[in-house]
């Protein structure tokens, strides 16, 4: 008889304009929890949206080798992500990692991608946020950047730490915010959620042409346009200085989504992968 016999399994290949990455560690995200409930349109078998790994293989073959950072570019969503031992990821998304490679541990540098370039580019590019100026964080998790920052959070035994991180104030996140927190501020970032912008009047009674002073400018950044041309990853300038809250195995992957949901982590947490 006849047969066609699956002697081993193999990784992803490569194609043109992908990098097949090792993966050494990866992020966790609220779009992974999102993903597995079935709450988003997209999503794929294998999840995870950012990873830090070494090239393992490119169409050209000048990155193989190389330590390497990717996020967003349809990982976990339109192609396989993150959560597993290698992955495909389109070109424009991967990073080189440069000196820190060498510098901090795989679990270190994973505590980074998704979040610090998100953060960068909504306060510098869309916020244009300038040294000295006075900035209001709601829903923070630290402080950077030479920035006067008033932090919010719903939680006040976090306040120490967030003060711990640069900010120079902390305030429960709750109603009446103005009148708790005086004075005026050169930029407000808002960590708001899906359900926030959910038509032409997000925020039911608010009317933006009444309400808002002339001059104002109000913007949005969603993380899945990185690596597009209007957002290209090699416009974040790459500092390392953040801190992960928790770090485990790939097996506990299951246990860092059970305490994404209850809402316990303080700070990042990632998974190695060994």
């Amino acid at each position: 008889m006849r047969a066609i016999v699956i002697e081993k399994f193999g990784g992803p290949d490569s194609l043109v304009g992908e990098v097949v990455i090792k993966v050494k560690a990866f992020g966790i995200n609220h779009a992974g929890m999102h993903m597995r409930k079935g709450e988003w349109a997209e999503w794929m078998p294998v999840s995870g949206i950012e990873c830090v790994g070494i090239v393992a293989a490119c169409p050209g073959g000048e990155f193989e080798g190389t330590a390497v950072a990717s996020l967003m570019g349809g990982l976990g969503r339109t192609i396989n992500g993150s959560y597993a031992e290698y992955t495909r990821a389109v070109a424009p998304n991967v990073v080189p990692l440069g000196p820190a490679a060498s510098e901090l541990e795989w679990h270190q540098l994973a505590a980074f991608p998704e979040t610090y370039a998100t953060a960068w580019t909504c306060l510098f590019r869309n916020l244009d946020l300038k040294k000295g100026q006075k900035l209001l964080i709601r829903g923070a998790t630290s402080a950077r950047e030479g920035g006067h920052v008033v932090a919010t959070s719903r939680n006040p035994g976090r306040f120490a730490h967030l003060e711990s991180l640069d900010a120079e104030r902390a305030e429960l996140e709750g109603p009446n915010l103005s009148e708790r927190v005086p004075g005026k501020f050169d930029a407000i970032l808002e960590l708001v959620g899906n359900s926030f912008l959910g038509g032409l009047a997000p925020v039911q009674g608010f009317n933006p042409l009444l309400q808002m002073a002339s001059g104002v400018h109000f913007s949005f950044f969603g993380s899945f346009v990185f690596g597009t041309p209007e957002f290209p990853l090699s416009d974040v300038s790459l500092r390392v200085d953040c801190e992960n809250g928790c770090r485990l195995e790939i097996r506990g992957g299951a246990i860092a989504h059970r305490v994404m949901e209850a809402n316990e982590a303080n700070g990042k947490m990632v998974v190695v992968v060994e």
